[in-house]
């Protein structure tokens, strides 16, 4: 196996490397969990508003999505959130307030409320 370089030796520098890999990798996890949790501090709790056009009744003409939503995240906070990481329990449809989570990272979630206004 040595001499396809499907296997090394294991001597000091090859597990010293194995080590050293593993605390960055550890390291990096945890700068990505402190910059979550910053950026859910930010948006947690906040007010966003979506501007949208309805007929009567106050029924949309579309939908408001979670591009839409991030976007407005972004806007307000500077924050960007990936569309994929808004939870949108039914489509919004209707003017009015809804709750929104974030799930910024595993184990980190931040709620928000989404305000459609005309």
């Amino acid at each position: 196996m040595i001499p396809r370089g499907l296997a090394v030796v294991a001597d000091g520098a090859a597990i010293n490397e194995v080590k050293t890999k593993e605390n960055a990798k550890q390291h990096h996890a945890a700068v990505e969990l402190e910059n979550a949790q910053q950026t859910a501090k930010k948006i947690d709790g906040t007010t966003v508003t979506v501007k949208a056009k309805a007929g009567q009744g106050g029924r949309l003409f579309g939908a408001v999505t979670a591009k839409d939503i991030a976007e407005a995240i972004g806007k307000i906070t500077g924050e960007t959130v990936d569309k994929r990481k808004i939870v949108l329990d039914a489509d919004i449809k209707n003017y009015g307030r809804y709750e929104v989570e974030v799930k910024i990272h595993p184990g980190v979630v931040a709620k928000l409320t989404v305000a459609v206004e005309e």
